[in-house]
């Protein structure tokens, strides 16, 4: 069994809470709307990442990278897994719970999976428990946390809100539930509903500020009271437990809230993420920390804690990976180091990939982004731009639809939302709303080539299929 730091195994638990379609409308990231106390100690008792993103903003495609350290291209999860969609990772693929089951750790998972095949993202225990009843899914949890055991622990804590539910665009404005919420003499178990008023909410700068996207939004703020609260509880029972001081705590969500946008785009809105570590034999707690990191960094970041990781490989240490041909490359390092610092040099490129969210939504695209500059490659530009289902639906989408092309939506026209160019550069220093592409100016020319080749270059490395679109279209 692997140790790390001079601490035996039993004092190296790994718990990772992932929130559905949440962006950092939190306390701790400066939302004056959001009620998220529990988020908020966590972050001032540990790391604070401003400058967190997934590598897509879809739930499948998304959490596969997370459990895998590899780009959703790599691992062959380019969508959804559920019904029809039929998605799921290669049978190679390694994950994060069978790596540590094999570092000698319990591992056990809750909540949303939506990650397959079942053998490759394989946890030992299932533990029962809805998604949106996030306290009664602590509650469920605290047997496993508790178990009279000389190994670790990783627990997988994956809540269903805040994303929005279902129903057609005729209904949702008549949905009272549709980010899943309840009038609170119907809460879920131990949960205390906070209700917003649609007049005080934050609205993020990719939304139009109509009743429509107050009233959502209001609704999506509920629901993230909701996380909040699980996580509370959580954290109760690993100190109840004798667990808080052995256990390293990872906060984020699998990709930005569930607006069109946001969700399903590789836009901020869509990409940015909360991102919230504890750990807990570090000295220095509530750092704000200024690296651009990215879900390919989880599996390293928890191997390394684990003291299953091979820095100098950028892989899992062979015992772990148990593979013919030795360990692969990450796509991602190890941010245990960096944990402490304010601004560690080195953490200044991030990139994306999206390719489809459900099977009829296929619009492949890829991304570079720094501190200066972001490309967007739209892969499939003549297509219009698909939407998710929810997404289509949703009154703050609908309103603006129904007054055609040209009704402002965000920074962008209905119409611009639609259909995109081939690619899109932003400077994103000086605009971080994304709204003035600079791909079309001819003096942006060679600053347009400079990341073309750098997204080729990410693309060569991360044996991206889509490369080839290079040389044909």
């Amino acid at each position: 069994m692997l140790t790390t730091l001079g601490l035996s195994a039993a004092e190296k638990n790994i718990v990772i809470v992932i929130a559905d379609d949440l962006s950092p409308t939190l306390g701790c990231y400066g939302d004056m709307a959001a009620v998220t106390p529990n988020i908020d100690r966590l972050a001032s008792d540990g790391t604070l990442f401003r400058h967190a993103f997934a590598t897509t903003a879809s739930c499948s495609a998304s959490r596969s990278v997370i459990l895998t350290g590899l780009h959703n291209h790599r691992n062959g999860h380019y969508g959804h897994l559920h019904s029809y969609h039929k998605f799921s990772s290669f049978p190679w693929v390694k994950t994060l719970p069978v790596m540590l089951a094999n570092a000698g750790y319990r591992t056990a998972r809750v909540g949303k999976h939506h990650n397959g095949p079942e053998e490759v993202y394989f946890f030992e225990e299932k533990i029962p428990g809805n998604g949106r009843s996030t306290v009664e899914m602590a509650n469920n949890c605290e047997k496993f946390i508790k178990a009279d055991s000389e190994k670790p622990f990783f627990l997988y804590y994956a809540t269903s809100d805040p994303h929005r539910g279902g129903g057609t665009a005729a209904e949702l404005p008549h949905k009272p539930n549709r980010f899943g919420n309840k009038p609170n003499k119907g809460a879920y178990p131990g949960v205390k509903e906070v209700f917003y008023d649609p007049a005080k909410v934050t609205i993020p700068p990719f939304l139009p500020d109509t009743p429509e996207t107050r009233a959502e939004l209001a609704q999506y703020y509920q629901s993230t009271s909701r996380v909040d609260q699980g996580l509370g509880r959580l954290v109760e029972i690993l100190k109840k437990t004798g667990n808080w001081e052995n256990t390293l705590i990872l906060f984020t969500s699998d990709h930005g809230m569930a607006f069109a946008g946001g969700k399903t785009t590789v836009y901020e809105g869509g990409l940015r993420v909360p991102f919230v570590v504890r750990n807990p034999y570090q000295k220095e707690r509530g750092t704000s920390n200024s690296a651009m990191i990215s879900f390919v960094d989880i599996v390293p970041t928890m191997l390394d804690f684990a003291g299953g990781y091979d820095a100098k490989n950028r892989a899992a240490k062979p015992a772990l990976a148990s593979l013919k041909k030795g360990p692969y490359r990450f796509h991602g390092r190890s941010f245990l180091p960096i944990l402490a610092e304010k601004n560690p040099e080195g953490w200044d490129v991030v990139n994306a990939s999206h390719t489809f969210h459900e099977i009829q939504m296929y619009y492949p695209m890829r991304v570079v982004r720094d501190r200066k500059y972001k490309l967007i490659w739209n892969i499939a530009h003549p297509l219009p731009y698909p939407f998710a289902s929810d997404l289509w639906a949703a009154p703050s989408w609908q309103a603006q639809w129904k007054k055609g092309p040209s009704a402002p939506y965000g920074g962008k026209t209905v119409r611009e939302y639609i259909h995109r160019s081939q690619f899109e550069l932003f400077d994103i220093s000086a605009d971080p709303n994304e709204t003035v592409n600079l791909a079309p100016d001819k003096k942006y020319g060679p600053i347009l080539e400079e990341y073309k080749a750098m997204l080729k270059n990410f693309q060569r490395s991360s044996q991206d299929p889509w490369i080839l679109k290079w040389k044909y279209e």
